[in-house]
């Protein structure tokens, strides 16, 4: 196999149970979309990732478990998401209001908060978010 150059990394939640049942779902085909806060973007002056962009999928243990590829990109108010990104989402969520409890929960936690400097952080409808669709194009080891 000849040497890649590194690649940027997809993470998803933070390190522990969440992002371990997100990677399995991404592995298993379940998970083929992810949202963030277009904030976490602005904060961190990173640039939304263009279609076509590959990263490779961190696992907990800050292991690179397999190389992804951004397909889709869309910037959106919180309350214009859709049944089928949800489902996307492989969370096993059955409905928009189900996916949005989660994510809320997710975005209002203390660690969340802490990430972003706002002790006080919520969303609402309004809230700008990115949605992003992505596929597995290899798996390491």
């Amino acid at each position: 196999m000849e040497p890649r150059e590194p690649l940027a990394p997809f993470l998803l939640a933070f390190p522990g149970p969440l992002r371990d049942r997100l990677v399995a779902a991404v592995l298993s085909g379940e998970k083929v979309s992810t949202t963030g806060l277009l904030c976490e973007y602005e904060l961190e002056q990173e640039e939304l990732p263009p279609v076509g962009e590959r990263s490779a999928l961190i696992d907990s243990d800050g292991r690179e478990v397999a190389v992804v590829e951004v397909t889709e990109v869309r910037v959106l108010p919180l309350g214009a998401v859709d049944l089928q990104h949800a489902l996307d989402e492989g969370e096993g969520y059955t409905s928009v209001a189900e996916w949005r409890a989660g994510h809320e929960r997710f975005w209002h936690s203390e660690e969340m908060r802490e990430a972003l400097g706002d002790p006080s952080f919520t969303v609402d409808d309004g809230t700008m978010i990115v949605a992003e669709r992505f596929r597995v194009v290899e798996r390491m080891g």
